[in-house]
């Protein structure tokens, strides 16, 4: 079979990829090189769409949780992954967790059946000339990660996700902090400030310290920490002032409750456009999800914090996407090639595979000659697709789960008890619309 588009890599995005193209009756060949003699140090199998984490999809709920929304999205167009996960669902309550053999098998056994694609394994080491989603996700192979560095510039490629934890706005009581930037430059607002005194200070480093921290994977022991995405915990163990010279620091900053420098702060930058999203500068962290939540709600001004997004350090490869990437996904300076997955910098199996279906669906379209806008961002896949390729901070850009906050805010008024169902009910409205025309 000769075939129109090259798909690099069968995780959940490629496959996702491969049968949206196939279904538009693309002939598609999908380069996996698990079978071909290599394996990743994360997989098992040489199954496509191997779940290697967890078997959790997370929650189901399309009502009030944005990645709920993803599923129902998702399976109206017919995702592979989506349908494949339904049919091997084990009980987990409102999640949707699943058999994760059962649904390895099923994703390559319809994929393999499909007379519009050609499963080779084989490791590819550079980026083709013709038509091509790279979906290799976060241990993309070195020859293959060299090629990308080529041609993205080799500044513009991770290796390492140091992720701070991200907080919605209207979580903040800003009874308690302030906006100020440090020495007042800039706008002299570009940063939300939580004071703490020295008792305050004090007990959350020894929290730090204390705190339950997840392991390394096998694969990430030998990556060295570099001073640029130390763990806040690795500083605090340095010493109990740490901290108060390096992202904790007072000095510039003036408590308006007292008029001074306060003893240490806590700085939240803005991390989308609309504001809705801000990160906790310089805490990227090992800690245990629930061990975060609880310590990082002692800090004054985020005692009831909601968070769009844990911190984290992890082995990851990942390209500057809002950077490099068009609406479409296509690489500016090689638009023969799309990026899918989490190699773009979307984080979890259900956000990689979206942007696999969607990948799929903008070259499909293409080879059709017809232009696919891209879904609003008043959706779960736009919301998603536009942090992606042009709404997040290119420099300061890192994996983000689908939250509601990448969404634009509800206008007006609202009861928070309300806000989730209202962004779901403007979703489904919104993508019907872009369906229908």
């Amino acid at each position: 079979m000769t075939h129109q588009v090259h798909i690099i890599g069968g995780g959940l995005a490629g496959s996702e990829a491969a049968w949206q193209l196939a279904e538009a009756g693309v002939r598609v060949k999908l380069s996996e090189m698990r079978g071909s003699g290599d394996m990743t140090p994360a997989h098992q199998t040489d199954g496509l769409a191997e779940l290697v984490c967890s078997n959790s999809f997370r929650s189901d709920d399309a009502e009030n949780n944005a990645v709920g929304l993803l599923h129902a999205e998702m399976r109206a167009f017919g995702s592979i992954i989506m349908s494949e996960g339904d049919k091997h669902k084990v009980p987990a309550g409102s999640a949707l967790a699943v058999d994760r053999d059962g649904f390895s098998e099923g994703v390559t056994a319809r994929l393999a059946a499909h007379s519009n694609v050609e499963i080779v394994r084989e490791r590819v080491d550079a980026l083709p000339d013709g038509p091509t989603i790279v979906a290799t996700g976060p241990l993309t192979a070195p020859g293959l990660a060299a090629s990308i560095g080529a041609a993205t510039g080799s500044d513009a490629l991770a290796f390492f996700d140091a992720i701070a934890p991200i907080v919605h706005r209207d979580s903040i009581d800003m009874d308690t902090a302030w906006f100020q930037s440090r020495w007042n430059k800039g706008e002299g607002k570009d940063y939300i400030n939580c004071a703490m005194d020295a008792d305050q200070y004090h007990a959350f480093v020894q929290g730090l310290v204390d705190g339950e921290k997840g392991e390394f994977r096998e694969w990430e022991k030998d990556t060295p920490y570099f001073e640029g995405c130390m763990p806040i915990e690795v500083m605090a163990e340095r010493g109990p002032e740490t901290l108060r010279f390096g992202p904790m620091k007072g000095v510039g900053l003036d408590d308006p409750r007292t008029g001074r420098w306060p003893y240490a702060v806590v700085q939240l930058r803005q991390d989308n456009a609309s504001g809705t999203l801000w990160n906790i500068v310089g805490f990227q962290t090992k800690l245990k999800h629930a061990e975060q939540v609880r310590l990082f709600r002692t800090i004054p001004g985020l005692e009831n914090a909601e968070f769009a997004r844990l911190g984290g350090l992890h082995r990851n490869t990942f390209i500057r996407s809002p950077e490099l990437l068009d609406p479409t996904l296509r690489l500016k300076s090689r638009p023969n090639i799309r990026f899918a997955g989490q190699i773009t910098g979307c984080e979890g199996y259900v956000e990689s595979a979206a942007i696999g279906m969607l990948a799929g669906r903008f070259a499909a379209a293409e080879l059709r000659g017809d232009v696919m806008t891209p879904p609003p961002v008043e959706t779960a896949l736009g919301a998603l697709l536009h942090h992606i390729t042009g709404a997040a901070e290119a420099a300061t850009y890192q994996p983000m789960n689908v939250n509601f906050g990448l969404m634009p805010p509800i206008p007006g008024r609202t009861k928070k008890a309300d806000r989730k169902k209202l962004y779901t009910d403007r979703a489904r409205a919104a993508l019907a619309a872009w369906i229908a025309a």
